[in-house]
This record gives C-alpha cells, structure tokens and sequence, in this order.
C-alpha cells in the first residue's frame, strides 16, 4: 500500500500499475489477482490510510497520557489530509466519484475524535463544552489551507492553538 501510495502521490492516477508492482517486489499478477483493477489498488491505499488513522486512536489511547493523545492524533490527521489531497485526484476518476469512499471513512474518524475527546474531558484535561465534531471541523479547515508549500507546518502549530483553546479552564 506503501509504494502505491508513494507512486500515486507522484504520478497521480495513472501511475504504473506495473512499475508499483516491481517496486513492492512482487509481479504484475500478484497485484492483479489482489487488486484487479487501478479503482481497486487506489481505493485501497485510501482505506488504509482511514483505517491507520482509526488504529491510532486505540495506540495512543493506550500509550500516552489523554490531552497527548488527542494531540498525538490531530497531527496524524494533518498528515492523513495531506495524503487525501494528493491522491485526491486519483480517488476522483473512481466510477461514481469519492463519495461513498469518504462516506465509509467518515464513522471510522469520528468515532476516533470522539473517543479521545471524551477521554480527554474525563481526565479533566478539556473542557465539558467541547463537542468533538466541533474540533474536527476546525481540524478539517486547518488541514484544507493548503495554499502554500509550508501549509503542513502551519497546520501542526494550529493544532496546538486549537489543543489550548480547548483547556479545561481552571
């Protein structure tokens, strides 16, 4: 998914379905028999990237500290928009649009938010008010200025804005 990703991020949708398999180290065949056709291998790469994302939230839960976590995940959510707009194109040419794709992401990245953001208001560390789609639309129009080479930066010390904005206020 890696390598697909990478090519697709370089070469947009019509990325060599051949050179991808060369560089993953496995033949043609192999990719067409798990992924028979390019909507297929680029549906793909977007999948895991979503499921990464919803697999971070468990990770961090588990290995830091709440307010950690959720800041932990939000600069994973930079990332993850940054990987969307690139292969934004390619997830275009897919028959009937992206939408049902985005569709079936939406639940998995929201579940992820609000538990973390739940997690984080019982350990006190945000405040009551908070309402998790709230903080991931801020996160989705901070990630969307991708205006300039540098946006990705911007995006990360926007995210600490919006971590301290959301403090539970002492």
């Amino acid at each position: 998914m890696e390598v697909a990703k990478d090519a697709f991020t370089r070469s947009g949708a019509n990325a060599s379905l051949d050179d991808i398999a060369k560089a993953a180290g496995v033949g043609p065949g192999t990719l067409y028999r798990h992924f028979p056709t390019r909507d297929a291998l680029i549906e793909a790469v977007y999948r895991t990237e979503v499921e990464k994302l919803a697999a971070a939230e468990r990770k961090f839960t588990e290995a830091v500290p709440p307010i950690e976590a959720l800041r932990a995940w939000m600069l994973l959510f930079v990332d993850y928009i940054a990987t969307k707009q690139i292969i934004a194109p390619a997830l275009n040419t897919l028959v009937g649009g992206p939408s049902k794709l985005y569709e079936g992401s939406r639940g998995q990245i929201q579940g992820a938010i609000d538990a973390l953001v739940k997690r984080a208001i019982k350990s006190g560390d945000i405040r009551k008010d908070l309402d998790p789609f709230d903080l991931l639309r801020a996160l989705i129009g901070v990630s969307n200025v991708a205006s300039t080479p540098d946006w990705q930066q911007s995006a990360r010390r926007l995210v600490d804005i919006l971590i301290t904005g959301s403090r539970a206020i002492k």
